[in-house]
């Protein structure tokens, strides 16, 4: 499913993406998808890139479970007493 995305663009690109995409017979959408694409892969951000390691890192912390729960359980209780008050 395609998705609508909005972006600030000089116009001197916008023209030469229209541009593009007449001298092809193609889309602009079709334009811009490739040129995001072949930039991917020139830079190694294609299907290279590893997403479990950019995207989660609970694991990687310095402090055990234990101690994440104890603290966000003291920041929790502090927040009840201060609106009993």
């Amino acid at each position: 499913m395609d998705k609508i995305f909005s972006a600030r663009v000089d116009e001197s690109i916008i023209r030469q993406i229209g541009h593009v995409a007449q001298k092809l017979h193609t889309t602009k959408k079709a334009v811009v998808e490739a040129a995001i694409l072949a930039y991917a892969e020139k830079t190694d951000f294609g299907e290279k890139a590893d997403l479990l390691e950019e995207t989660f890192g609970a694991w990687k912390r310095q402090e055990s479970s234990g101690e994440t729960v104890q603290k966000a359980r003291k920041v929790f209780r502090n927040a009840m007493k201060r609106h009993q008050r």
